[in-house]
């Protein structure tokens, strides 16, 4: 009897382990799903390195420079132009730039929203309004 307690006892260690650790991932954004979690840090990372290759190209030359430019100079060696739905631009204006992911709202009434984030010259990533 001694040893069906403990097993029980085992069980029930186990499954709180189970619940905590599984069902209660934390995510990255409010209101956003955990499996977003990947995506937004491969967002957050190409920004950076956008922003990066914008800082050389304004060191290089001067001016800031549109995404295309930025590739087409080798500055940037990024082969796509978004991620998962979310899509880059920056915006110039003498040396100064800020650099956005934008994805489409998602549908009506779904519990996910999906953040538009920026990036400029201070190299912070930061979510838009």
């Amino acid at each position: 009897m001694r040893g069906l307690a403990s097993l029980v006892l085992v069980a029930g260690i186990m499954l709180g382990i189970y619940h905590f650790y599984f069902e209660q991932m934390p995510t990255t954004d409010p209101g956003t799903a955990p499996t977003q979690a990947i995506s937004l840090t491969g967002v957050r990372m190409d920004l950076l390195q956008i922003a990066q290759s914008e800082r050389t190209f304004i060191s290089q030359n001067g001016r800031c420079a549109a995404l295309d430019e930025l590739v087409s100079s080798n500055t940037l060696t990024m082969s796509r132009s978004g991620r998962d739905g979310y899509s880059y631009s920056i915006d110039c204006s003498g040396t100064d730039f800020t650099a956005t992911g934008n994805h489409a709202p998602a549908p009506e009434g779904s519990p996910i929203r999906y953040p538009n984030l920026a990036i400029d010259q201070t190299m912070q990533v930061r979510e838009l309004d």
